[in-house]
This record gives structure tokens, sequence and C-alpha cells, in this order.
């Protein structure tokens, strides 16, 4: 029976315990909606950066790629917005993405010692959770809720839920730890725009004018895209 857990905070991921995990990593508002968005999108490849500093770097060594980013929210100056929609209007297909953001590359890059690691977002949960289920179906999953500088994050744990509904459905002999339980009951029990918008961070984009983007954050599983990360990018796998 495979275990699906679900971390809350990616301060507890312990790197040394994940070699044999497949890893899904959540930051719903918004970095990896924003993967997920660029990745239908048609980008080549999105390198993840853990801040400007690193972005910068990164950049001269490819090229002319389009730097995006924020930090603690504000979009990183110089570069694109690091939110889907606003992202998407400078064009991405077949383009070259860096990428980095307070939390949600963070997150991925600490995951990068386990077995398989892939950006999920409500936006592509069935198309990912099917992905995962055919290619690692005896593995164990984590689910890491990237959160907010250490603290928990309503609209990530929800995504976990959304996730861990699918998966449900596919293998219901999933062994659940306690904090998967709790998300799936809040799927369970609450829409996903109420909980987006009612989050934190929600809150703050709705304040920025930006609720269009977390409502599109807030679909689900409208896009049949699925990436993976490969050493400090992130790919497209599955379609």
């Amino acid at each position: 029976m495979p275990t699906l857990q679900v971390l809350c905070r990616q301060q507890d991921l312990d790197p040394k315990r994940i070699s044999n995990q497949i890893v899904v990593v959540l930051d719903i508002l918004f970095a990896t909606s924003t993967i997920v968005h660029a990745v239908s999108e048609g980008v080549k490849s999105i390198w993840l950066a853990l801040d400007r500093h690193e972005a910068k770097a990164m950049a001269a060594t490819l090229g002319q790629p389009l730097c995006a980013g924020e930090y603690l929210t504000d979009t990183v100056p110089g570069f694109a917005p690091a939110v889907p929609l606003a992202l998407g209007r400078h064009g991405l297909k077949d383009r070259v993405l860096v990428y980095c953001t307070t939390n949600g590359t963070v997150a991925l890059r600490r995951a990068a010692a386990a077995a398989s690691v892939y950006p999920g977002a409500l936006l592509n949960g069935a198309a990912l959770v099917a992905h995962i289920v055919r290619e690692h179906p005896d593995a164990p999953v984590l689910i890491v809720c990237a959160g907010s500088v250490g603290r928990f994050n309503l609209e990530d744990f929800y995504g976990a839920g959304h996730l861990l509904s699918h998966f449900r459905t596919h293998r219901p002999d999933y062994d659940l730890n306690d904090a998967a339980n709790a998300a799936l009951l809040l799927h369970r029990g609450c829409d996903s725009r109420t909980a987006l918008l009612s989050s934190r961070v929600g809150k703050i984009m709705c304040e920025r004018s930006l609720q269009d983007e977390v409502e599109y954050a807030a679909r689900h599983d409208s896009l049949d895209v699925v990436a993976r990360l490969e050493g400090d990018r992130v790919c497209t796998v599955a379609s």
C-alpha cells in the first residue's frame, strides 16, 4: 500500500529522506500555477532561481531568456510579472524562461533530491495525478505546500486536497497521513474560488486589482499538461 502524505510547509521537508519519493510542490498563488500555465503556453524550459541575483546570473548564461519573478509579492524590478495571465501576455511559446519567487521556486529546488519532482496546480490536477499514478504506481507520494516564508497557506493546502481527491479516485488504497486527510476534508467542504479568495495572499492580490489572476488559479483540471523538475529547470513531460 503506497503512502500519500502532505507537508504543510516546505521548511518541514527533509531532503535526506525523499530519495525514493515522488514529490509534488504546490505554490498555488502563484509560482506553480504560473509554471503550469507557462508550460501550457508552449514555453521551452523554465529555469528556477532562488532569488533575483541567481536569476540574473542564470540569464547571463542562457542568451536572451525572459526573466520573471517576485519577492514578497512585489514584481522584481526589470522582470516580467510572476503571475500566470500577466506573464503570458509577454509571449511564452518556444521561449526560455528564468523564474524566481519567494517560496515556490525555492520549494522546488529544495525537493530536488527526490526520485521525481513535479510542480502542481489546481489547473492541471487531473493530468498530473493520472501521470503519477501511471508512471509511479507503487511509489510513495509527498505533496509539499510551499507556504509563505515559513507560514501555512490556505490555498496550497486546498490544492493538496484537490490532488488527493484525484489520487483517491485512481487508488483508494493510498495510506494518508493526518495532514492529507485534513486537506481532503477541506477540499470536500469548500470550492476553490472561495478558498483562494479567502486566503491571505488572495486578499493581497485582490487589493492590487489582480482578482482575475486569483480566479484563474482557482480553475481546476483545465490544462492537460505535466511538467517535471530536471536539475534546475522545469520541462514538459506529457500533454
